[in-house]
């Protein structure tokens, strides 16, 4: 069982032992904060470590970002409707994992939801809420089914003209995972990859058996209301808090639902502690658009994995094997057990 003394909402790493040499870095990469933490014997092998883990991350970047007009995925969608596209198998397998989910979440993941990435800006340009229309529109283009992998050539094609592919709710999981796997076999045998909400560990302080993270009030994330310790494990948060826009008074978070093309509601954020911090970003964006119920029937069913919900009226649930010491939450939370 894992015994979490607070709630979990956007994850921030306090200050870890000096074990020989640590040395952290923090740059933004794939459009968010990056921070990455390597703790080795040496000055050198600490920023060698550092530095394998940044070029592993740049290296994602250049085939996932939509952003770049070269990358696999940017032509993958100039090519919708029109041909299938080679690709390396990285993407492929990673676009496979990601229909998993879909399914796995009854379309509710999906990554084709990039249809409506136009639409909804978060940037604060926006002043008036898209028309029905136009987001009725964009949702006849969202079908992770119309994504079409084909692994004896690599190729992928999306079935209709306008369709687009984003890993926005996936890719910072994937690097994170990526980064950690690459820092290791430099040698680095202790350390933390920070993606946005997306957080990653490995190895261990020396003077302590788990890393310690702390855990981050929602309606002030800068602030600590308790702590997390963890061994080898992703703590991954999605919070409608991170961005949002306001139009008239009203605020509306990031997270769209593909099946309704509006901004999830009901959950403030959600929190996946399990091994991979690829399925726990996937899983997290999952259970905020799943509400509190569903997302606990789902995260209960799948092994190794657990979540922390907080809903809007800051009520705190947890699945099965969470246990939460109540003596440690702010007053504004109710745990209900």
């Amino acid at each position: 069982m894992i015994r979490i003394a607070a709630i979990v909402s956007v994850i921030v790493l306090q200050s870890v032992s000096i074990w020989a040499h640590t040395q952290t870095k923090i740059l933004t990469l794939m459009g968010v904060r990056f921070e990455i933490t390597a703790i080795a014997s040496t000055p050198q092998q600490t920023q060698q470590g550092i530095d394998v883990g940044i070029a592993e991350i740049s290296r994602i970047e250049q085939f996932l970002s939509p952003h770049i007009a070269l990358s696999e995925v940017s032509i993958i969608n100039k090519n919708a409707g029109i041909q299938p596209v080679q690709v390396s198998k990285e993407l492929c397998d990673l676009i496979l994992r990601s229909k998993k989910v879909s399914k796995l979440s009854k379309g509710l993941f999906d990554i084709s939801w990039a249809s409506m990435d136009p639409i909804w800006r978060f940037d604060g340009s926006m002043t008036e809420l898209p028309s029905p229309e136009v987001i009725q529109q964009a949702i006849q283009l969202i079908n992770y089914s119309n994504i079409i992998v084909n692994t004896d050539s690599n190729t992928v094609f999306l079935k209709h003209k306008g369709m687009k592919i984003s890993f926005g709710a996936i890719g910072k999981g994937y690097a994170a995972n990526k980064a950690r796997d690459a820092m290791k076999l430099a040698g680095i045998q202790s350390g933390i990859v920070i993606a946005g909400g997306d957080l990653i560990t490995w190895g261990t302080p020396e003077d302590s058996q788990q890393w310690t993270i702390g855990i981050a009030d929602p309606r002030e994330p800068e602030k600590a209301v308790s702590w997390l310790d963890v061994g080898e494990l992703s703590v991954v948060t999605s919070g409608t808090y991170e961005k949002f826009t306001e139009i008239h008074g009203i605020r509306y978070s990031h997270i769209i639902n593909p099946k309704t093309g509006y901004p999830s509601t009901g959950l403030i954020s959600a929190t996946i502690v399990c091994p991979d911090a690829e399925l726990g970003d996937a899983l997290a964006t999952t259970c905020m658009l799943l509400g509190e119920k569903e997302a606990l029937t789902l995260i209960n069913k799948i092994k190794g994995v657990d979540c922390i919900l907080i809903t809007q009226d800051f009520k705190i649930v947890a699945s099965n094997n969470i246990q939460l010491q109540p003596y440690t939450v702010q007053s504004t939370y109710r745990i209900i057990k």
